[in-house]
């Protein structure tokens, strides 16, 4: 598959539907560059590690690794964050509220799969400690979400675990928010009877968001709090344009 040479420049969501995973792929090769040999080889191993356990996994029209790159790309090349573990997290944020037994077999636990959900959470953390170091899995693990408790309302657990988990990790801010605009902002990219159960989850969250970016120990630059503060705007533009539409008349 022969790429344009203006991939560098293209929004991600264009690079996703002109060019698929292959295209963001490239794309993340491009940004990686910044890093120094070291650096890229623990981000392609993060990524391959990431490709093996979403390998089946979809995210609407799309495979689930698209969202990976795009939430890594994000802080790369909009965010400027030079900090290889930050993107290695970004890689791997998903992988242990998904896949969490998988990834503590990935290192030959024994008995991996017979595990509570709360022991695999924990022995898979030990496998990205064993392979990333535990910087990376301390932000992984701010970034996952508990088990739903069914005695409570699923987005109200959801929106205080993230006010909760994000209040002692800064870093782990730039990974969520990342996330957060890849759901957020591209909700118009969703489709089917799900778009408003995302739109329903996500809303409410834009606030919080929007006082966690503007800490001033959130390790961002001032343009860069701009930056997400217009996505965030434009997340909630999206949100009321779903939520907010008058009923047709019958």
């Amino acid at each position: 598959m022969e790429l344009p040479p203006y991939l560098a420049t293209m929004p991600m969501h264009a690079i996703t539907e002109m060019h698929g995973e292959a295209g963001l792929r490239e794309r993340f090769r491009l940004e990686i560059k910044v890093f120094d040999e070291k650096g890229q080889q623990r981000l392609d191993e993060a990524l391959a590690l990431a490709s093996r356990l979403h390998r089946d996994d979809r995210r609407s029209r799309e495979p689930y690794v698209n969202h990976l790159l795009r939430v890594a790309i994000r802080m790369v090349h909009y965010y400027e964050v030079r900090d290889v573990d930050v993107i290695v997290a970004g890689l791997l944020h998903d992988a242990v509220e998904d896949h969490p037994a998988e990834l503590a077999g990935c290192e030959e636990a024994s008995g991996a799969d017979e595990l509570s959900v709360s022991d695999q959470t924990g022995a898979a953390l030990e496998v990205l400690a064993e392979r990333f170091g535990s910087r990376v899995a301390r932000l992984v693990a701010a970034v996952t979400n508990p088990p739903w408790d069914p005695g409570r309302d699923r987005n109200e657990q959801y929106h205080e675990h993230v006010a909760a988990s994000l209040e002692r990790e800064p870093w782990a801010r730039v990974v969520k928010i990342s996330d957060f605009t890849d759901n957020g902002v591209g909700v118009i990219h969703s489709v089917g009877p799900k778009v408003e159960s995302l739109a329903r989850k996500y809303r409410p969250l834009v606030p919080v968001y929007r006082d966690l970016v503007t800490r001033t120990d959130t390790p961002l630059s001032p343009a860069v709090r701009r930056h997400i503060l217009d996505q965030l705007d434009l997340a909630e533009e999206r949100f009321s344009a779903i939520l907010d539409q008058p009923a047709h008349p019958a």
